[in-house]
Formats: C-alpha cells, structure tokens, sequence
C-alpha cells in the first residue's frame, strides 16, 4: 500500500518521478485568478485557517452544505474556529473530491502539516497552521517569494481605476517592492450583458470613466477600448469574458443601436436582441486584442445563481452555479470566424465548464491556428469543475488526441485564496503520470531532454511566451 500522499503522490512510474523533479521547481505564471488586488497591495496577513481558507471559497462552502452543515457556519456569523472544525467535520467525509487532495497538499506545503485533517487532529492543526499564519513567510509577499510566483493576472471590470496595481507596479504599497508581478485582466462582462438589469447603471459609470457619451453601440466600444488601453499601461496582458455560450448574431448596426437605446432606458432586452449585441461587441474587442497582442480569454457554459433565493441573500459567486450544456460548436465556429474576417484572431484560450465541449474546441481551435505563434489558440486547462484529477486527466488527453500537448500554456488557479498555489503542483503531477505512464509504455520516446523539455515549458516556459513578461 502505497503512503498517504507522499512525495510520490500520483507519481505511478519512475519516468513519471523523473519528469516530476524536473519541472517542480519551474515558476508559475498564475495568469487567471481572483486573488483581490487590494489584499495584495496591502501584503494581507491572515488572522487564522478560517479566514484564508474559508473566507469566499465557495468550493468548500458547496461541500459544508451537502454534509448538512447550516448556513451560520458557513456564510453566517459563528466564531471562526467553530467554523473551522466544521470544515474538518466534513473533509472527513470527501473522500473522491479534489478538495481532500487540495487541502491536505495545502496543510503540507503551507504548514509543514501532514497529518490529515478531521476532527480529532483539528484542535492541533488550528494551533500550529494560526501560528505559522502569523510570520512573514505566510504574508502574501512571503507566499509569492516561496512559491516561485512569476505573475499573477488578476481579474479587474474596466471602470476600475487600477490604483493598487499602480501601487504594487511602483513599490508603494504597504506591500512594498516584489518581484511577482501583478497584472490586471480587463473583464468587460457588465458592459456586454446587455439583457441584465445591471446594465444601465453600468453603462452611466463607464460613460464617466471614459469621458464619452454612450448613445450607440459604437460608443460601448469606444469607451472599452479606451479603458482598454489604459488597462495596457498598467500591464494588462489579457482578457476575461465569462459567456454562457458565444454569440453568434449578425444584424445592422441601426437595429443593434435601437437596442441599445432600449437597455439605456431600463427596458426588457430579448435573448436574440442581446445576442446581436453582444456579438458586435465581442469581434470589435476581439480586433482590438489582436491588434494590442492582448491574450482573449473566454470562459463558457457555467449557468449561474441557479438558487435564486440563496442568489438574492448572498450574492453572485457562493456556490449556486453548475455545469451548462447548451449548444456551442456552430457559435463558437461563427463568433471566431467573424473576428478573423474583421482584422485577425488574437491569442485566445478556450474553456468550458462542461467537457462535452472538449472535442468541439479541440477541433474548431485547428482552424484558427497560424500567424507563426506557437498554440495560439488553447484549449484551456480544465476548470473550475474540472480541475479535479479526473478532468485534468479528460483534458490532457483530448488535447493530446486533437491538438499539440507541449504548446499548451498549463495551469491556472481561478482561485480567490492564495492557499492555492499548491494546485500548480497537483497539475504537475498529473500531467507528468500521463507523460510517463505514455513513455513507458513504449508509446513515446524515452528522450530525457526532449521529455524534460516538454514538462519544463507545459509548467511555465510556454506561459511566459505566450503571455509575456
């Protein structure tokens, strides 16, 4: 029987091992994430395990709620440990789900921890980690430094005035001069969602902070890619669009424009409506990212705030959202091709919450390759409820079958905790057993330096290429 999680956790092969060792060290280039700029601005010390881990970590929230855990202790007002060992109550029973493997990959790297958490050993888990939580190694300068942390791309909505990114860039924030660099990701989901009730007011606000008056949809996107620009003085390297699914909508500007002189009256806007919109929007920005070597990230098929009376207490990102399966391959097809015809795709990295939609990527992507950039279009790492084993394992496999594995740019942590830097360490692994379960099995070479190669870039090189410094 094989040691709970030790140094060769899902390391099946000595080939495996090998390649493992090799890439461990490479640094990350952690470039989608929700970490909070300000938190980081501010070098946030955690006051204890209950803040940094379960404090907005809805992935935990979900799991205390199917153990039957209620809502005090989870989003409510309990003290803090009691929280806490109410979370050790229910990791007990997660055997299968990736969280058991996170936390306890957490507690070992972060901690120095590793015996596993349940409730007889949480009294002392709770005393060692809040103690460890209060050095310096532990504030979120000494987390980016012991964990290789190369960047970060933040997620940042365009009316945002990038003060803290400012402040971390010129070394005069609390936080200092660090070597991480902290990159704002220009997310510009409320001035696209043009059927929501939030867009009216947002488009007021976006109108003040780019000094244009938004009448048409012309003006939506010239005050985006305004902000856009400034977001490219400040570092930007990428893009964020959450979509249901791509639009693929094509209609006259005058019927587009007369939508939006609806919305900015408070009116009710038709899916097929906002469609149209939404695909203007998306293949003007599209141009614009190509033409600022700006990477195209878009996210697809997550049906959100499915609980609506959880959604109306608590709030968007608190663990109501699930897996979509609409119909994507004809729009994604379309909304791609219309932006190539418009001026050339951008760099752009595809993913989905429902691997139904692997083979369509993996195939539609093929035909937008080229320009001489190394996998510039990319099937993204799996996410949110694919970042499992099982899914990292779906993922790399189909981009195996359909596409180039050593071009692809790796791991992301999509995470709003900075515990979770561990997770780039989870990929690894995975990613070098499947490498050397191939290997030796006769399927690939063993070429020790073509091998190491590969790993080396998949962890990091090929991220810092595609991105930049």
């Amino acid at each position: 029987m094989k040691k709970f999680m030790d140094e060769n956790f899902l390391l099946d092969t000595p080939t495996a091992q090998k390649l493992f060792a090799a890439c461990k060290d490479e640094p990350l280039w952690d470039y989608h994430c929700h970490l909070p700029p300000e938190q980081i601005a501010n070098n946030k010390q955690f006051k204890n395990l209950t803040e940094i881990w379960l404090g907005g970590d809805h992935y935990k929230w979900r799991q205390m709620r199917t153990y039957g855990i209620t809502e005090d202790y989870i989003t409510g007002d309990k003290p803090d440990y009691e929280k806490f060992l109410k979370w050790a109550e229910t990791i007990e029973h997660l055997i299968g789900n990736p969280l058991y493997h996170w936390t306890h990959l957490e507690l070992q790297r972060y901690f120095g921890i590793t015996e596993p958490l349940t409730v007889e050993s949480a009294p002392r888990i709770w005393k060692k980690a809040n103690a460890i939580l209060q050095t310096e190694d532990l504030s979120v300068k000494g987390i980016f430094k012991n964990f290789h942390v190369y960047a970060v791309g933040t997620t940042d909505d365009p009316i945002d005035s990038l003060e803290y990114h400012k402040a971390i860039a010129a070394g005069t924030a609390p936080i200092g001069k660090i070597e991480t660099k902290v990159r704002p990701s220009y997310r510009p989901d409320k001035a696209i969602n043009i059927n929501l009730p939030t867009y009216k007011d947002y488009i007021k606000k976006l109108s003040e902070v780019s000094g244009i008056d938004i009448k048409t949809s012309d003006d939506v996107i010239k005050a985006l890619i305004k902000r856009l620009d400034f977001f490219i003085e400040n570092g930007c390297k990428a893009s964020d669009h959450a979509l249901e699914y791509p639009p693929c909508k094509v209609d006259t500007d005058a019927n587009i424009d007369a939508v939006v002189a609806r919305a900015l009256k408070g009116e009710v806007i038709s899916e097929a409506e906002a469609e149209a919109y939404k695909t203007k929007v998306l293949v003007a920005l599209g141009r614009a990212y190509a033409e600022r070597g700006i990477v195209q990230q878009w996210h697809m098929n997550a049906i959100r705030d499915n609980n609506k009376a959880m959604f109306k207490k608590l709030g968007p990102d608190t663990g109501f959202d699930g897996s979509h399966d609409k119909p994507m391959a004809e729009n994604l097809a379309g909304l791609l091709s219309l932006i190539e015809a418009a001026g050339g795709t951008p760099k752009t990295i595809l993913y989905t919450l429902n691997p139904k939609d692997y083979y369509s990527i993996g195939t539609i992507m093929g035909c937008f390759q080229g320009g001489g950039i190394k996998g510039k279009i990319q099937m993204g790492s799996g996410w949110w409820f694919c970042d499992h084993k099982d899914g990292m394992e779906q993922q790399i496999k189909v981009l195996g079958n359909l596409g180039m594995i050593p071009a692809f740019v790796g791991m992301l942590t999509d995470s709003r905790s900075f515990l979770s830097y561990s997770r780039h360490e989870y990929f690894r692994r995975i990613l070098c057993n499947i490498i050397g379960t191939w290997v030796e099995n006769g399927e690939y070479p063993n070429d020790e330096k073509m091998l190491t190669k590969i790993v080396k870039d998949i962890s990091f090189g090929n991220a810092l290429n595609y991105f930049g410094a």
